[in-house]
């Protein structure tokens, strides 16, 4: 549970990030800041967090800028008195600006938005907030979202990869420089039924297929939905997790457990 505490989600206004802080409020968190580009997505996703209890605080931020991250957090600090939580959700795919894919063509503007959402947002977010997490007598944690991708390779994605396999390194790195005080773990989904995986099936030929093709390897014989990626993201910002730091949990339906498929 997340009783009394001050929660920060970046990319929250959808998938796993609007499913986590909702269940933030569920799980009785007192506040939660929702940051995203996309406004209307958020205050809407901030809206479903007041409904489920908590009082939430929507703020606009582009990512790749670190005076908006900055500002995030001194928002959040200054409209709820401190921070317990900070989790880095934010996400994109190469797929959302160009066809070009592989290593060998990716466009390097393509690269660099890729590095500076997926990766280097993390790292500001956990700087600008760290000073406040570590002065909360409230359990501080910080939840990094990376994915499968960052632990084995898939074809027409080496900036994703690359991102997210450096969140988990960031993850571990920042346990042990923030210990005792704040805990750091990350999860890393396979599939999962959000608005960023509909975006990049719509880029397919055969949406259906691809679907397909993507949770064929899952022992759980389907993509999986971001309210069962929520509740391990708040499980590991509770305290219920008190004695786990540094951690890489796989939530994949088993795709990583063998190397088949049910193709």
């Amino acid at each position: 549970m997340l009783n009394g505490k001050v929660c920060l989600v970046t990319g929250a206004a959808e998938g796993i990030g609007r499913a986590t802080s909702i269940e933030m409020a569920r799980q009785g968190a007192r506040a939660v800041v929702l940051a995203d580009l996309d406004e209307n997505s958020g205050r809407e996703a901030a809206a479903l967090v007041e409904r489920a209890g908590a009082k939430a605080l929507f703020v606009r931020i582009d990512a790749r800028q670190a005076a908006d991250l900055r500002a995030m957090v001194d928002a959040a600090v200054s409209t709820f008195g401190g921070l317990d939580v900070l989790h880095n959700n934010v996400g994109v795919l190469e797929a959302s600006f160009t066809d070009q894919l592989t290593v060998d063509v990716l466009p390097e503007d393509v690269w660099e938005t890729v590095y500076q959402v997926n990766l280097r947002s993390y790292f500001l977010a956990t700087k600008y907030a760290a000073p406040h997490l570590k002065a909360s007598l409230n359990g501080p944690a910080i939840v990094n979202s990376a994915s499968v991708s960052g632990l084995v390779a898939y074809p027409s994605g080496p900036a994703y990869a690359a991102t997210k396999g450096a969140v988990i390194q960031l993850t571990k790195a920042t346990a042990v420089d923030l210990a005792p005080t704040v805990r750091c773990n990350c999860f890393c989904p396979g599939a999962t039924e959000t608005a960023m995986m509909r975006r990049y099936l719509e880029t397919a030929d055969d949406p259906a297929d691809l679907v397909r093709m993507m949770s064929a390897t899952h022992l759980v014989p389907r993509p999986g939905r971001p309210e069962e990626i929520a509740k391990l993201a708040c499980f590991l910002a509770s305290d219920d997790a008190s004695f786990i730091n540094g951690g890489v949990y796989v939530i994949d339906g088993g795709s990583l457990a063998w190397r088949g498929t049910n193709a």
